[in-house]
């Protein structure tokens, strides 16, 4: 095929899937970070807009959204402010699904820089089956243009060093707004400075290997080049970022320190157990991406090194050398330094590009190079045949692409339960539409009372009659509501082995691969909660026969056994309240709760080895519960008093503050070495 009908082949596929990304864009659900972004993109906005008085985009204790440039999400914002947008998720995801576009032709036309067309339209192809990048293309206004700076800040550094004369200025231009962008949108984008530099020295020493010859006159000229666009780059980034204006060094530097260290933490299901994100294994990021990635992407890898020495030549060493680091190094780096990630690895979504792009020219050369037809036609079966994995999912679990997972892990369905499925919460929004349909078919009358355990004020916002309240899913038997819609996000993993999850009298359940990803409940009773209020006035025979009613008619609620054994215990019948906290554990074996209270009532009737295997139990579920450390050294100290000081200084590392557990330590040197006690003692008194 001549390069002009590849080149049309080329526009006819890109835009295909430009329309199909909008289309995703379109239909996607509000993801988990999209209301704390679109709130401070609105922050910054009053910010400019009262001329720096209104200063809440600079006070974010809590979320610390002011140490993210987040300019994307600014520049969407200022666009809805201007032409009075109403529909704005809407807009944010569509201009989501426009930078992931960009991001993709910019990675074709990189492909098409290095190797021609044909590797520029298997990059295509190969995006085209991509369900993770697609997924968060819908609606990931951060990580996605993240990864459209990082590949065009790789792709123009590399234009910028390699051109037939002089580097043209518009290369320089495009190469100073990538670098800006990153920037501005994450302060880990100051890496592409760092490259530039780096590739500034590489580069020479290619030029002098090449005519042993070294052009200072050369040399120079590309400095002072790079760091007027790293200079022009770094004030441009600080446009729509209030936090760094005020002191646009010290504070991007800060920005940085923090981010690569970020201090909010969740739990996340990883490999069947449900764990820390701080406390991952080294593996989380590199394992994620094995199991997600689809095997056609994988295999134009392999075939990229078992090609390398037809690929990579004395000419392109340097190229595809800094194309093969880009992605290396932030991976490695990330696991030296033991970083707190969560949700996957769509924070690494930036490195993705480059994958794609090594994969479509493994591809390429493969083809290129086998000289049997046979063996050709045997390949093209195959690759074909990986194709349909991906593809199929898409087709049939439209929008939720980014919960793919790849034949490795037998697809979604061999995934559940053992990783996390609708971690961002898109079911919220099918959730929504299912119920407001429900409530007109059986009109509803009267105000309805909605807990989710993400928000879906916006899906109900034109319904007058709906309140909606945020509501964590093992804590809804102590919430007021009449309907529940649950993403399957922060569900134990218990629960999902068990199938557990969702309820059995669930009304509606959402699927992606014929697992459940999201729920919609009806309440049946209102006895727990009840019952929960009755034991809070200390109305305790009353609370006890509410808590009995209450599960007779929902016996799958692990909170109405653990408040229901708080009564008994109160009421003096702790046989009886063990035996329900032992019910409660059929539900969910991990429910920490329950293993806490066990353990303690194990301790009271003086059965101290029963008592250690709870908090042992408890200790295997989260690593963090803090209260468990204490109660299980104590039991210790008489036996094993190195571990019990162990545990304790295990608990601390986790949490330095914990003063229980400083005065536990304390108390277990009083006897042997009063100092080492008086130490911690003082230690102790700092915390309130």
């Amino acid at each position: 095929m001549n390069s002009s009908r590849l080149k049309y082949l080329f526009i006819g596929i890109a835009t295909l899937l430009l329309l199909i990304m909008l289309k995703g864009g379109r239909d996607a659900g509000i993801s988990g970070d999209e209301y704390l972004h679109y709130n401070q993109s609105v922050s910054v906005y009053n910010y400019f807009a009262s001329l720096g008085k209104d200063t809440a985009a600079l006070n974010t204790p809590n979320t610390h959204l002011k140490y993210y440039g987040q300019s994307y999400d600014n520049l969407t914002t200022i666009l809805i402010r201007w032409f009075s947008i109403d529909d704005i998720f809407l807009f944010r995801h569509l201009s989501c699904s426009l930078a992931g576009w960009v991001a993709i032709v910019v990675t074709a036309f990189f492909a098409i820089w290095l190797e021609g067309y044909i590797a520029g339209i298997l990059v295509l192809l190969l995006f085209a089956l991509s369900p993770t990048f697609l997924g968060h293309a819908q609606n990931n206004l951060k990580d996605i243009p993240f990864a459209l700076s990082y590949i065009a800040a790789l792709f123009f550094t590399l234009k910028l060093f390699f051109h037939n004369n002089k580097p043209k200025t518009y290369t320089a231009i495009l190469l100073t707004l990538s670098i800006a962008l990153s920037i501005s949108i994450r302060s880990g984008g100051l890496i592409l400075i760092c490259y530039l530099f780096l590739f500034l020295i590489l580069f020479n020493y290619y030029i002098y290997q090449k005519n042993n010859n070294f052009n200072w006159i050369l040399s120079l000229r590309q400095l002072a080049t790079i760091v007027i666009i790293s200079i022009t780059a770094l004030m441009l980034s600080l446009i729509l970022w209030p936090y760094a204006l005020q002191n646009p060094i010290h504070n991007v530097l800060k920005s940085y320190e923090v981010m690569s260290q970020f201090p909010t933490t969740i739990r996340q299901v990883f490999e069947g157990k449900t764990e820390w994100s701080d406390l991952m294994p080294w593996y989380y990021l590199p394992k994620y991406m094995v199991i997600t990635i689809p095997l056609i992407v994988f295999s134009g890898v392999v075939a990229f090194v078992a090609l390398t020495k037809k690929i990579i030549s004395h000419e392109n060493l340097l190229k595809y050398g800094f194309l093969i680091f880009s992605v290396l190094f932030p991976i490695i780096f990330v696991i030296y330094e033991k970083s707190n990630l969560y949700g996957a690895w769509r924070h690494f979504l930036f490195v993705y590009p480059s994958i794609i792009l090594l994969s479509a020219i493994g591809l390429f050369y493969l083809f290129k190079y086998l000289n049997s037809k046979y063996v050709k036609i045997i390949l093209l079966i195959f690759s074909l045949g990986l194709v349909i994995h991906p593809l199929k999912f898409m087709l049939l679990n439209h929008p939720y692409y980014y919960m793919y997972y790849n034949q490795l892990v037998g697809g979604l369905n061999g995934a559940y339960g053992k990783y996390e499925t609708d971690y961002y919460y898109n079911t919220i929004r099918d959730g929504s539409d299912w119920l407001t349909k429900y409530l007109e078919l059986n009109k509803q009358e009267g105000a309805v009372k909605i807990a989710t355990n993400f928000s879906a004020n916006w899906y109900f916002r034109n319904q007058n009659n709906v309140q909606t309240s945020y509501c964590q899913y093992d804590q809804r038997s102590q919430i007021d509501w009449d309907y529940m819609i649950v993403s399957n996000s922060y569900i134990p993993a218990e629960l999902l082995q068990n199938k557990n999850w969702p309820p059995k009298k669930a009304i509606h359940v959402i699927y992606a691969d014929k697992v459940p990803v999201g729920a919609v409940l009806k309440r049946e009773t209102k006895l727990d909660l009840l019952g929960y209020e009755a034991l809070l006035k200390g109305e305790i025979p009353k609370s006890t026969k509410l808590f009995n009613d209450a599960l007779k008619i929902n016996a799958q609620d692990e909170l109405i056994f653990y408040n229901f054994a708080t009564a008994l215990v109160k009421e003096g019948k702790i046989d009886s309240a063990r035996v329900v906290l032992e019910s409660a554990l059929k539900i969910n074996p991990g429910y920490e709760p329950v293993l806490m209270y066990l353990g303690n009532i194990a301790l009271t009737q003086n059965n101290p080895r029963k008592a250690i295997g709870y908090y042992e139990t408890l200790l295997g579920c989260n690593r963090k519960y803090n209260e468990a450390y204490v109660a299980l050294s104590k039991l210790l100290m008489d036996s094993d008093m190195a571990k019990a000081r162990g545990l304790l200084k295990t608990c601390l590392t986790m949490n330095p503050g914990y003063k229980p557990a400083i005065i536990s330590l304390a108390d277990s040197y009083r006897k042997s070495n009063p100092e080492i006690a008086k130490k911690y003692d003082e230690l102790a008194n700092k915390y309130k």
